[in-house]
C-alpha cells in the first residue's frame, strides 16, 4: 500500500486541508459504507469516543454505568472522569466477553447505560444485551475498539457489525488497531440522527454555527492526513482480515494439543477477526513462558496485569455487582501471542516450536 498512501498523503500536504479536508468526509462516508451504518462522526481518538458517547447520552455525575470487570481502562477512565460510578460485572472465561448473565443484577436506580467491550476481535453477545437495555431504558455504548470488522449473528438470522447494534459505538484507529493509521484517530458510530447530530456538536466545541456553542463541547478531530491514510487501508480491511485468522488458524492447530494452554474460544454468535491471539496458560506458568519466549526475541503482552477494580485508581471509585472472579484468574493467566498481517510462515513456526519446546523441556 506504499504507493497509494504516499500519494494520499502528499495530496494532503499539496491542498494544505490539513484539518477538516475533503478526506475526511470521503473516508465516513466509505466506513459508513463498510459499516451500513447511517452516521458516522470522526473524532481524535477511541478514548474520545468513548467520552463523546457518554456525553452525548446525557450520563451525568450521580450515574451508574456497567462495564466488564476485565478491560483495557479507557471505558471506565471516561465514565469515572464525568463523575459516574462504574459498576463491574464479571467475564466469560472462554471468550472474556461481558457475562451477560450477570446484568440484571448489577442493575440499580441509577443505572443509565452498559458498556460492552468486544475484546480481542469478537463480539459480547449483543442480543441478551439489547434486550435488557430496553427493558431498563438504558442506553448501550459499543466499545469497539478492537472488532472493528467483526460480525454479530442475531437468533433469527439477523446479521450486524458490531459497533452499530447499540445506540451509539466507538472505534479506535489507533496504530495497533484493526483499521490503524499513523497517529491518533477514531470514531463514533450511530443510527439515530439526533444522537449524530448532538455528537457532531460537541466534538466541534459545542457548536453547530461557527462561534455560536449550544453546549459546552471540545475539540476532537480526526487530522485530514490520518483520514486519507484510513480510506486508503479501509480498502484491504478484509485481507487483513483474512491474514490474521491464517495465523490464529495455524496457532489453534498447533497448539491446540497441549494441554497446559487454553486457546481462544470462538463464540457462535460472532465472527472472530483476531486483533489479538491471547491463550491461558495453566499451573500458574505464564510468567514463566513469557520470560521464555522473551530470551528467544519473541515479543508476547498480557491483556491485562489487572482486573479493573484492583487497580489503585478505581479501587474507590468503581463498585463491582456480585463475583468477579474470572476477571482476577485471567488476569493471572492470559498471554497475547505476535498476531499481525505480515506475519510470515516461518517466523510463526519459530513461534510455535518454542512455545511446544517451553513446555517439553
Amino acid at each position: 500500500m506504499k504507493k497509494e498512501i504516499d500519494a494520499a498523503i502528499q495530496e494532503v500536504i499539496d491542498s494544505s486541508s490539513f484539518i477538516n479536508g475533503p478526506q475526511v468526509k470521503t473516508f465516513c462516508s466509505h466506513l459508513e459504507e463498510y459499516m451500513n451504518a447511517p452516521y458516522i462522526i470522526p473524532c481524535g481518538n477511541g478514548t474520545d469516543a468513548l467520552l463523546l458517547a457518554l456525553r452525548a447520552s446525557d450520563i451525568q455525575q450521580g450515574d451508574e454505568v456497567i462495564l466488564p470487570a476485565f478491560t483495557y481502562i479507557a471505558a471506565v477512565e471516561m465514565v469515572a472522569s464525568l463523575g459516574v460510578t462504574p459498576v463491574l460485572v464479571d467475564v466469560y472465561p472462554d471468550t472474556f466477553n461481558m457475562n451477560t448473565e450477570h446484568l440484571e443484577q448489577a442493575i440499580s436506580r441509577q443505572t443509565k447505560a452498559i458498556i460492552p467491550v468486544h475484546l480481542f476481535g469478537q463480539s459480547c453477545n449483543m442480543e441478551p444485551v439489547m434486550k435488557i437495555a430496553e427493558k431498563y431504558k438504558l442506553k448501550v455504548i459499543e466499545d469497539n475498539a478492537q472488532s472493528l470488522g467483526a460480525d454479530y449473528t442475531f437468533s433469527d438470522g439477523t446479521v450486524k457489525k458490531t459497533g452499530t447494534i447499540g445506540h451509539i459505538g466507538t472505534l479506535s484507529f489507533f496504530p495497533s488497531k484493526p483499521l490503524a493509521c499513523y497517529g491518533d484517530g477514531g470514531a463514533v458510530i450511530t443510527s439515530d440522527a439526533t444522537l449524530a447530530e448532538r455528537i457532531r456538536m460537541i466534538a466541534n466545541h459545542g457548536q453547530t454555527q461557527k462561534y455560536h456553542h449550544k453546549t459546552i463541547g471540545c475539540n476532537s478531530r480526526l487530522d485530514t492526513i490520518q483520514a486519507a491514510i484510513l480510506d486508503v487501508k479501509l480498502k484491504y480491511i478484509n485481507s487483513f482480515t483474512d491474514a490474521r485468522r491464517k495465523v490464529a488458524g495455524d496457532y489453534d492447530r498447533t497448539l491446540s494439543s497441549l494441554p497446559e494452554l487454553k486457546i481462544p474460544t470462538s463464540s457462535p454468535f460472532s465472527t472472530h477477526i483476531y486483533h489479538q491471539y491471547t491463550i491461558r496458560v495453566k499451573n500458574g506458568r505464564r510468567d514463566a513462558l513469557q520470560a521464555f519466549l522473551k530470551e528467544q526475541n519473541i515479543p508476547t503482552m498480557i491483556y491485562y496485569p489487572l482486573p479493573v477494580h484492583e487497580q489503585e485508581a478505581y479501587k474507590w471509585v468503581a463498585r463491582t455487582s456480585g463475583t468477579v472472579s474470572n476477571a482476577a484468574s485471567l488476569c493471572k493467566e492470559v498471554l497475547s501471542l505476535p498476531i499481525h498481517t505480515e506475519m510470515t510462515d516461518e517466523t510463526q513456526r519459530f513461534i510455535i516450536e518454542n512455545i511446544i519446546r517451553f513446555f517439553r523441556k
